[in-house]
């Protein structure tokens, strides 16, 4: 269980890098539409993985790329946005639990519904 601290810096950190984000120039990263879902942090702030969520699948290599690609300019504006005595490196990981969620969603929904009505009238 991560400490209060470490909980409220996790949430700071998932914050200021979704408003980051909008930032970045690399059209990687600007022409896809992707949601930080989580980060977690290291006890010691060395380092943070952040879990996204991308949308369009067939750009979410690419995207990838564009974010590692970004993240020296990612972890420097979070530095000295945040003022935390260490500037966290960033992980990225691809976390794939909306579109799976939207794909179990998808499923149920194409299911018939046998009604309780059918079974009266016999």
């Amino acid at each position: 269980m991560a400490s209060n601290r470490i909980v409220r810096i996790n949430e700071e950190i998932q914050r200021e890098l979704a408003s980051l984000l909008r930032t970045v120039k690399d059209p990687r990263v600007q022409d896809t539409m992707i949601s930080i879902t989580r980060v977690e942090t290291t006890p010691d702030l060395r380092y943070t993985k952040v879990y996204v969520s991308i949308l369009q699948e067939e750009r979410a290599q690419n995207a990838m790329a564009g974010l590692k690609s970004a993240a020296g300019f990612l972890r420097r504006q979070l530095g000295s946005n945040l003022q935390l005595r260490y500037s966290p490196e960033i992980v990225w990981s691809l976390d794939d639990s909306i579109t799976y969620g939207a794909k179990m969603l998808k499923l149920i929904n194409s299911l018939e519904v046998k009604h309780d009505d059918d079974a009266d009238e016999e």
